[in-house]
């Protein structure tokens, strides 16, 4: 390089540091997010939240979260084997045939039913935080090669475009890529678009998604306003174990070896340090399934003693919440 290019290139190397991409690295990127905040309230008026073990102004928590999983997004499936110790696919098959989409409803007395009573409409699914679709595979694989359905569809929504486009790139290894049965949305799950209209879901899943949500009540009762009634909200979730060995266990190795695994294999502690972190923030199963309950669910599963109404996986580990929404009575 002569002297005249060496002496130009510190200018020619900031434009380009003007026009790069984000940062993939989530520290980075939680700086640049830190700087671009908007100024708080006086006297500590606004609203707070947990990110991690962090409180910080629910209007941040959207941008944090987003630079978390942009970060993650190429690195997803390490980032739930080392979250699960590599299970996660075993709890998601078992989640997608617990739920066992594109079945049709048995009649009480076929006998007494003409066949074209018998309700055989199309699924209509959405899949909330599912932007690499994950769920949305095995949903689709399970209707067609279980149940010998076609038709019914999975509409798959993330608010982070960096996860919906690694979805889109791994649909392109299934059938699925350019059929009618996928669709894919970016929207917010606490406030979904007219597109998503009232009473127009049959099933609605979130899979490690809710957790890290700003407002997981506002998303209940979106999941209530666009089920049909006798609709499904389904949640699979990292949780709380119960075994206290299994626990002490399973926390040293979330807090003491999950975040180094991070730095080394994905180049990013902090995005790791995190997610440990909003699992422990997270509510105990019996709580969560409270807060099912609150927003209109019946919940399944819960005796006269007011126990049970969940799945443990792994000992809670994960943890499955389903929810009904209650048929119309006139």
């Amino acid at each position: 390089m002569s002297p005249r290019n060496f002496s130009t290139a510190p200018s020619r190397f900031h434009k380009l540091l003007r026009l790069r991409q984000p940062y993939r690295c989530f520290s980075c990127s939680l700086r640049l997010s830190q700087s671009q905040t908007s100024p708080q309230p006086p006297n500590g008026s606004y609203q707070t939240t947990h990110f991690g073990f962090q409180e910080i102004p629910s209007s941040d928590k959207s941008s944090r979260v987003s630079s978390v999983f942009s970060s993650v997004a190429s690195s997803y499936d390490t980032m739930n084997d080392l979250m699960s110790l590599g299970i996660h696919r075993l709890w998601k098959d078992h989640f997608v045939r617990s739920l066992n989409p594109g079945s049709k409803p048995l009649p009480p007395a076929p006998s007494s039913l003409e066949q074209e009573d018998i309700r055989t409409d199309p699924w209509t699914m959405l899949d909330i935080a599912g932007g690499t679709g994950d769920i949305a595979f095995r949903l689709l694989d399970h209707a067609t090669l279980i149940n010998n359905d076609h038709d019914s569809k999975v509409i798959v929504s993330d608010i982070n475009p960096a996860m919906l486009s690694e979805g889109r790139k791994r649909s392109l290894e299934t059938s699925y890529a350019h059929s009618p049965r996928l669709e894919w949305l970016e929207a917010n799950a606490e406030s979904l678009p007219p597109s998503i209209a009232d009473n127009s879901i049959d099933l609605y899943t979130v899979a490690f998604g809710i957790r890290n949500f700003t407002h997981p009540q506002k998303a209940l009762r979106e999941a209530y306003r666009v089920l049909k009634p006798g609709g499904v909200f389904a949640c699979l979730e990292f949780s709380k174990v119960e075994n206290a060995m299994l626990n002490a266990v399973y926390k040293r190795w979330s807090f003491a070896a999950i975040p180094i695994i991070g730095q080394l294999v994905a180049g990013d502690r902090d995005s790791y340090q995190y997610l440990v972190e909003s699992i422990e923030r997270f509510p105990r199963q019996r709580e969560w399934r409270d807060r099912i309950a609150e927003a209109g669910f019946m919940v399944p599963g819960v005796n006269e003693e007011g126990e049970g109404g969940w799945e443990n996986l792994t000992g809670g580990v994960a943890a499955i919440h389903k929810g009904v929404k209650p048929l119309n009575r006139e």
